[in-house]
């Protein structure tokens, strides 16, 4: 039979292992210290990390603070420090301190004799790790919040003084940002601390900063490191900036295609130079900063040129012209459309005593695409006014035209030429397949105009027949487009407006004048259609404008309306 092995706690009892051979060879500095707060032993690494500090001596005179204050907290009741309070680490309970230039984790463990032995662990490695993998979170974290603040706007002037703001406070002491140079004008934005930055422009030459040029021409810089602070401009730095440049950092702010300006940072002398790290985080910055700067000025170059057509596109004020009254009202299908496929314009007579001609059409189709044809139309009967005494013959041209032309929409229209005489306005009207003008009486009948043609831009030849009216002092001419009658609208949402109900709201507006009668109209369509679809609306009243003097001066009779 084999004999029983020796138990492990009788063989350690009988061939006790020196505790030196334990922590003797350890990679990790050891400091044993008895129940008095001597130090009685220290492996090699602990001696060459501490200096050699000899056996006998007392803890607090052999290692740091922070180690003679952890040994206290674990040996007995001792007063807390901030910052001293214990963690668990991977043998229990562990504290953190520096020892020179280095990051150590202290773990103690109990000795045989009742003291501690105190195993130093270099944590510095990892910390350096940690805290760069937190640097690089924050900085992913204020790279994603400025380029929900920089695109939060489309406007170039908060979007430079954003930028300038963002940058002096996560990227230097002061930023300023430059746009690109007009006429030897810089735009800039100023911001000292990450204080709200000042917009301004200077008249100043780039090429006084190193680099500056390039950066605004879209070509990487001369790195910050070789620029001489000293060399800087006053203009580049700002007003309140206190202290001495002691560096400063250009970057590129690239945009869409296009370089959308430079953004220079600047350091106090105290700050250190921009390293590497540093000036790659800035251009990373750059890069957000650069894309909402472009696309800020791309909209607001796109707005000027939308301005620029709506000018034309817009149907015009309407107002008194040679003695006659004009009013106009228009509402696009969309709230968010200006213009659409409805128009209306007034061309005066060269002379008080010429015809004015008034023009309301309808292009088929809705929005801008409408709208280009639109203004086509108005342009080619604006050169068209010299014949505006024969209707037919405008028509027929403008047909050729449109039918010329690269479009496939079609159009109607009416023209009314219109002339003051003596107490009354004389009027003659065509159609070219637009709804029949009605003329509000003063003893409140409301009159069809019985003109009719074919439409404009569809057929080869078209027909189109005028008609001569007269309109009285307070009498009125409505020209309006199909939007009006067609809105759909109700109790169910899906009854047109209709001729009928035109007419019958038209005959409760008997002496009113032209501006009155349009709003009328439009207010009840609107009221009719609630917030349903719609087509475009335009409508024109033509007045006779009424004439008065009193015919009785009493002091009590009232004077009378006469032509």
């Amino acid at each position: 039979m084999a004999p029983l092995k020796e138990p492990i706690a009788t063989r350690t009892q009988q061939h006790p292992a020196s505790e030196t051979d334990l922590w003797g060879q350890a990679p990790y500095a050891v400091v044993v210290v008895d129940t008095t707060g001597t130090v009685v032993d220290l492996n090699p690494a602990a001696e060459a990390l501490l200096g050699g500090a000899p056996r006998g001596t007392a803890l607090t005179e052999a290692v740091p603070a922070w180690l003679a204050r952890a040994h206290r907290k674990v040996t007995g009741p001792a007063s807390r420090t901030a910052g001293d309070d214990p963690v668990p680490g991977p043998r229990g309970t562990a504290f953190h301190g520096r020892i020179g230039e280095r990051s150590f984790e202290a773990h103690p463990v109990p000795n045989r004799d009742g003291g501690l032995v105190w195993w130093l662990a270099d944590t510095t490695g990892r910390q350096l790790a940690e805290e760069e993998l937190a640097a690089e979170r924050a900085r992913t974290t204020f790279l994603a919040e400025a380029s929900n603040v920089l695109l939060a706007s489309l406007n170039t002037d908060r979007c430079m003084r954003v930028t300038a703001q963002l940058a002096s406070r996560h990227l230097a002491d002061a930023a300023v940002v430059i746009g690109p140079a007009t006429a030897r004008k810089l735009p800039m934005a100023y911001a000292v601390g990450g204080e709200a930055a000042v917009c301004g422009t200077v008249t100043a030459d780039p090429a006084q900063v190193p680099g500056l040029s390039e950066a605004l021409q879209g070509f990487p810089p001369v790195p910050s490191r070789w620029i001489d602070p000293a060399s800087l401009p006053a203009w580049l730095v700002p007003e309140n900036f206190t202290g001495t440049v002691g560096s400063a950092a250009v970057t590129p702010l690239p945009g869409h295609g296009v370089p959308a300006g430079v953004m220079v940072l600047l350091r106090g002398t105290g700050a250190g130079e921009f390293d590497e790290t540093e000036e790659v985080f800035a251009r990373l910055f750059a890069s957000r900063a650069g894309a909402a700067l472009s696309a800020a000025r791309l909209y607001a170059e796109q707005s000027d040129i939308t301005r620029t057509l709506m000018r034309d596109l817009l149907p015009p004020e309407l107002n008194r012209v040679n003695g006659v009254e004009f009013a106009g009202g228009y509402r696009p299908s969309a709230d968010r459309d200006r213009v659409g496929g409805d128009f209306y314009d007034v061309h005066p007579g060269r002379t008080p005593d010429d015809a004015s001609l008034a023009v309301l059409g309808d292009v088929c189709g809705k929005g801008l695409d409408a709208a280009v044809l639109t203004g086509k139309i108005r342009n080619t009967l604006q050169a068209l006014t010299p014949m505006a005494g024969d209707h037919e013959q405008m028509l027929r041209l403008l047909n050729g035209a449109l039918l010329n032309s690269h479009h496939t929409r079609f159009a109607t229209l009416v023209l009314a030429s219109v002339r003051r005489e003596e107490n009354r306005v004389r009027l003659r009207l065509t159609s070219a397949g637009h709804p029949a003008p009605l003329v509000i009486r003063n003893d409140g009948r409301v009159e069809e105009i019985e003109t009719r043609g074919t439409l404009i831009g569809a057929l080869p030849h078209i027909e189109a027949g005028t008609v001569e009216t007269d309109l009285l002092p307070g009498e009125t001419c409505l020209l309006y487009t199909d939007g009006v009658t067609e809105a759909r609208g109700g109790p169910l949402g899906d009854e047109l407006f209709g001729e009928e109900r035109l007419m019958r709201a038209l005959a409760e507006c008997g002496g009113m004048p032209g501006a009155a009668v349009v709003e009328r109209v439009q207010v009840l369509a609107s009221q009719w259609l609630h917030d349903g679809r719609h087509d475009d609306m335009a409508l024109v009243a033509i007045t006779a404008p009424l004439t008065t003097h009193l015919s009785a001066v009493d002091g009590h009779t009232r004077g009378r309306y006469t032509a």
